[in-house]
Order: C-alpha cells, then sequence, then structure tokens
C-alpha cells in the first residue's frame, strides 16, 4: 500500500508556552498546492527562507498533542529540530526513493547516502 503519513520523533522537540515538550509528530506527503500556494504568502515574497515554514506547517498533521499546526509553531522549534523535519520532507516526498542506508565498514555507524543526480556534485549539491 501507498504509504502517505510518516511517523517522526524531533531530536529536540517543541516547548509550547505552557512548558509542554511535543516530540512526536506526524508528517504526511506533500501535494502540488502544498508547494505552490505558499508562493503567494508575502512573507515568502519578502524571504525566501520562509517558505519552509510554510510549508512544514502544511504537511505536519501532528506535533505531540497539537494537531493544529501552523507557522507560528514551526517558526518555535529549534534549528536541529527544523533541520530534521527538512530532512525528512525532502525523503518522504522524493519521486524515486533514491538513497539508500548504509553501514560504514570502520565504525559500523548507519547512516543515508543520498545519490549523485546528473549534473550534481558533493561540490554544489542540490538546494531542494
Amino acid at each position: 500500500m501507498f504509504q502517505t503519513e510518516f511517523d517522526f520523533t524531533l531530536p529536540c522537540g517543541y516547548l509550547d508556552e505552557h512548558g509542554t515538550l511535543h516530540r512526536d509528530g506526524i508528517m504526511r506527503r506533500a501535494t502540488a498546492a502544498d508547494e505552490i500556494l505558499p508562493l503567494r504568502d508575502p512573507r515568502v515574497a519578502d524571504n525566501q527562507a520562509y517558505l519552509a515554514v510554510i510549508l512544514l506547517s502544511r504537511v505536519v498533521t501532528r506535533l505531540g498533542s497539537l494537531t493544529a499546526i501552523n507557522p507560528k509553531i514551526i517558526e518555535g522549534l529549534f534549528a536541529t529540530d527544523m533541520a530534521f523535519l527538512q530532512d525528512l520532507y525532502n525523503r518522504v516526498n522524493r519521486l524515486d526513493g533514491a538513497g539508500e542506508n548504509v553501514t560504514c565498514p570502520e565504525c559500523r555507524h548507519q547512516f543515508w547516502r543520498e545519490p549523485t543526480l546528473p549534473g550534481e556534485s558533493w561540490a554544489t549539491p542540490s538546494v531542494n
């Protein structure tokens, strides 16, 4: 079956105004509208970096006990968690599922290796 929702646990967690830490959540696959509609937002026109905030607020459907995720919540994430969610978004929405889990033969550490795309090198990685 085609998977449309993905569970995650943030490295740090979102600390709400009541002091509750929210770490576990769900992200859904993005739709075309999720990627197109934020481009109309004046906050994105003023600052392209804000696109990630709006996009994540659309696709994160639950964070801890919070089910109404909005840009203000995403703005309140620690930078570590923001980077984590951006990476997850890119993996979840990859067209071909390229990349692979690999294990270092020396230390046995496991990590995700991104594919090298045509026209791309490690020195000039894609910004997507």
